[in-house]
């Protein structure tokens, strides 16, 4: 019943974000609006992002640097269009890990909803948000998830004891699932992906590494809409790139899923280990780039 609901509620936002999508392309096509991105390269851009994005790797790092070194999006609508693009995709692995990993209910609702509360209310409460120092998130979780990478090694060499088989949480473990899923959710709207946190909580916590994919993928699932809604909105995205990864992107999911399922445990694991050093590093370049760049009052004063 809990799973034929979700399933409902994911294909509802799914159909309500075409709908959006369908309307703004033909507006802008009518009005002679719509851009002249080539259609194929971003469509194989998309399939390969959501197909890493699948096993856990963020898909918006892999296009961002895609789409700036062949030069096919124009960074005045970049983050539009990825959050875009990136809609159907989700829904898609929801879709499939919903019923496939068998999750405790409260878990999944709960830890669910505490994401798309904070991320909704941090969106709401976007001025608030913007006073987050971005650089000082980026190296702490960059730093966080080093120091949780080494553990995870540890654990698999047989050094520590870590994850588990649990498929559900209670007591003080969920108090601390809902508490870091919230956290989560609202480090969204600064750009802090939830995967890779979520995955890492979720083995931390002795679960089994697959219950991260349906609550991650569930979280992101609805809120993706809602985020994407509002650059659409405002005319703020490149209507033909994202119409071409929500065409192949979800190809790339369905592939990508067919893996994961296959995977033995054990090399899950190890996934996950190396999943969690490839988001710290990404987060640290972020951190370096960003201070390498000179200030607008700097820039100001020497012109």
């Amino acid at each position: 019943m809990l799973v034929t609901f979700l399933r409902l509620l994911f294909i509802g936002c799914a159909l309500v974000f075409l709908f959006m999508l369908v309307r703004a392309w033909w507006h802008k096509r009518r009005h002679g609006q719509l851009e002249a991105t080539p259609f194929w390269p971003v469509a194989a851009i998309g399939f390969v992002a959501n197909f890493l994005d699948t096993l856990g790797v963020g898909s918006f790092a892999v296009k961002t640097a895609c789409y700036k070194q062949f030069r096919l999006i124009d960074d005045r609508v970049l983050p539009g269009t990825l959050n875009g693009q990136c809609v159907l995709p989700t829904v898609t692995q929801a879709l499939i890990f919903i019923g496939v990993v068998n999750v405790d209910p409260v878990t999944l609702i709960s830890m669910m909803a505490a994401a798309a509360a904070a991320a909704a209310g941090a969106a709401w409460g976007a001025r608030y948000v913007a006073s987050f120092d971005r650089q000082t998130i980026r190296l702490v979780m960059a730093v966080s998830l080093l120091v949780v990478a080494g553990l995870i090694f540890a654990g698999l060499l047989g050094l520590f004891p870590l994850g588990g088989e649990a498929m559900g949480l209670s007591g003080y473990k969920l108090g601390i699932a809902l508490a870091g899923n919230f956290l989560f959710g609202a480090l969204m709207n600064v750009g802090i992906g939830l995967f890779a946190p979520c995955m890492t909580l979720v083995y931390l916590l002795g679960m089994n590494p697959l219950v991260a994919f349906p609550i991650m993928m569930g979280s992101t699932a609805v809120l993706s809409v809602f985020s994407a809604g509002t650059f659409i909105r405002k005319g703020a995205f490149d209507a033909r790139a994202v119409l071409a990864v929500a065409i192949f992107g979800p190809i790339g999911v369905v592939l990508a899923a067919m893996l994961v399922k296959s995977m033995e445990m054990e090399m899950l694991k190890w996934l996950v280990a190396f999943i969690v050093i490839y988001t710290s590093w990404t987060m640290y370049a972020s951190w370096r780039a960003a201070r390498r760049q000179p200030a607008p009052a700097l820039a100001e004063a020497t012109s």
